[in-house]
């Protein structure tokens, strides 16, 4: 009986050991997100005060850091909210354009990389509480690869989905703080989402692409995985190698880059073609 009361002590010492620690790491965290930038910049930014400042705090809290809120519920109203915003704004600007166009355009400006784009061209990456290592340097990386590609890749470079995250996190903030109101929310964030993709500007996903020219002149596309031995992909257009592609990170990436790899090569011989002969007979698709 003594025995188990020694246990029954020892036990209770170890669970107020671990309730003080817990404190003391919950301290710690509320310690060092007070030591980070204040949120003052984001209202400035959107040219918006948050009423519920705890939203704010919500939106650029990510779930890294290990406390008891993250952004990701406030993700999850932003994301819902953002199709709708982009789907009651196309319905009224192109009155003639039929649902599948529509659904692409929509698409076009609401996917990770378009969104990481408002992230990093307003700064909001520089509010974001995180505990990822390797996030900046991913952020770094992805600030130089889009220099290269002014409005959007088409899935040709990595994106840090952090970065979409805390803007649809903050549309997200907005929308609850503001009653759930569509009509404010738009206004506070329609020139941040600028340059927005319209019609005109809308560009075709190189491996769609790459398929239509190749169907238009009746040659066989087959692209070979190769990411798990070398980290791509090459392709091959009637049995002719015309087109590779690496990333080491993401496989749809590789795939990506190998289809713009190919389609520009045969655009480049179709084009030569076309310089110095109307006929497509005699061409040559090896360029490797």
């Amino acid at each position: 009986m003594e025995t188990l009361e020694v246990q029954a002590l020892i036990a209770q010492q170890q669970s107020l050991q671990t309730i003080e620690k817990g404190g003391e790491l919950a301290a710690e965290s509320i310690q060092n997100i007070e030591s980070l930038p204040s949120l003052d910049g984001v209202e400035r930014i959107l040219s918006y005060e948050f009423k519920n400042k705890g939203l704010l705090e919500e939106a650029f809290t990510h779930a890294s850091l290990g406390l008891s809120i993250s952004n990701e519920r406030l993700e999850y109203v932003g994301d819902s909210v953002l199709n709708l915003l982009f789907t009651k704004q196309q319905f009224f600007e192109y009155p003639n354009l039929p649902p599948g166009a529509l659904t692409r355009l929509r698409a076009a400006n609401v996917d990770t990389e378009k969104l990481a784009r408002v992230a990093v061209r307003h700064g909001l990456h520089r509010y974001l509480r995180h505990k990822k290592p390797l996030l900046e340097e991913q952020i770094r990386q992805f600030s130089e690869e889009i220099q290269r590609y002014p409005l959007h890749s088409n899935g040709l470079i990595e994106v840090p989905k952090a970065l979409a995250d805390v803007v649809e996190s903050t549309i997200g903030a907005v929308f609850i703080d503001t009653n759930f109101s569509i009509d404010l929310v738009w206004k506070v964030f329609k020139d941040l989402l600028e340059p927005i993709i319209r019609q005109e500007t809308l560009k075709i996903h190189p491996v769609t692409q790459l398929y239509e020219v190749c169907q238009k002149r009746n040659l066989k596309v087959k692209f070979v995985d190769l990411w798990k031995e070398n980290t791509g992909f090459d392709v091959f257009v009637d049995d002719q190698l015309v087109g590779r592609g690496k990333c080491s990170l993401k496989k749809d990436i590789a795939h990506n880059r190998a289809a713009k790899d190919a389609l520009d090569n045969i655009l480049r011989i179709l084009d030569q073609k076309h310089t110095h002969s109307n006929t497509d007979e005699g061409t040559t698709l090896n360029f490797y």
